[in-house]
């Protein structure tokens, strides 16, 4: 991984970054959701009311939910008990497993399997074509715990032979960003800040229609298992389960529209934790476990 002082965070106030919901004190009777900003949190904002109202009437509790930093914040907002659940990446629960536990719950499916691949994007007219012509450039990743916005694509540079490990990183580009969210490092990208994102094969679809017949991608990973809905071991087992029962409720024809206010998967199915076991391989060679 690059060092800490080669890391620069941009802070794209078009994405809207600055504004956060505050996490709620611990509660027994409440549950309280944490969200990631891979896209605008102004409009996670939005989503989070119409999703927390409708999970409240199912439930049969309040529910609210709070937008994070970071995926690490998620973490540790589910470790100090300010969050019961989190949506999150697969390589922040893995580590959320391994630190503290975190029970697995649900996974997102995105056109009928439960996977999607990381990409390195770039603008159509740079005349980059291979990752060894980044050499020197800039890149984005969305967050440094990240498997689709930073691991994984890092990893294609290592399968094509432009670097020999992680730790060669810093050598082989100019700069390393982390953006915060898959929005904010395409932004970041589309706008000519950097030479290339890397993020979900998905991300390009966080650009305006403009932005997108702009952008293509040099470089895609393997399959990576999808994001996740996670708790906190603490949380009690009834109303873990009536989060889950509700949750699979967003699968059926009726209450299908509402998947827009969860980042808009096509559905979701029960964990199967064996799944993840290349992400925990992947992140322990990467130090991260």
């Amino acid at each position: 991984m690059p060092h800490m002082n080669r890391r620069h965070l941009l802070m794209l106030t078009s994405a809207g970054l600055a504004t956060f919901s505050m996490p709620v004190l611990a509660q027994s009777d409440r549950l309280r959701l944490a969200f990631i900003p891979q896209e605008n949190p102004e409009k996670l904002l939005g989503d989070i009311e119409a999703i927390t109202s409708w999970l409240s009437e199912e439930i049969g509790v309040p529910v609210e939910g709070f937008v994070t930093i970071d995926h690490a914040a998620a973490v540790e907002a589910l470790r100090n008990g300010d969050a019961d659940i989190s949506f999150m990446g697969a390589l922040p629960f893995v580590l959320a497993e391994k630190e503290i536990g975190a029970v697995p719950l649900l996974s997102e499916v995105y056109r009928d399997a439960p996977s999607y691949t990381g990409r390195v994007f770039v603008r159509r007219d740079s005349g980059f074509k291979t990752l060894a012509d980044l050499e020197g450039r800039d890149i984005a990743f969305a967050d440094p715990i990240s498997e689709s916005g930073y691991m994984y694509p890092l990893a294609e540079f290592e399968r094509a032979g432009v670097i020999a490990g992680p730790k060669d990183a810093e050598d082989f580009f100019g700069r390393i960003f982390f953006a915060g969210g898959y929005q904010q490092a395409m932004q970041a990208m589309a706008e000519g800040l950097v030479d290339a994102a890397g993020a979900s094969q998905y991300a390009d679809l966080l650009l305006t229609p403009l932005q997108q017949s702009q952008v293509t991608w040099i470089a895609e990973s393997e399959a990576i298992p999808s994001h996740v809905v996670i708790a906190r071991p603490e949380l009690d087992a009834s109303l873990r389960q009536r989060f889950v029962n509700a949750m699979m409720k967003l699968n059926m024809p009726e209450h299908r529209d509402k998947l827009r206010y969860l980042y808009g998967p096509d559905g979701y199915v029960a964990t199967d934790p064996s799944v993840y076991d290349g992400v925990r391989k992947m992140a322990q060679r990467y130090g991260l476990l």
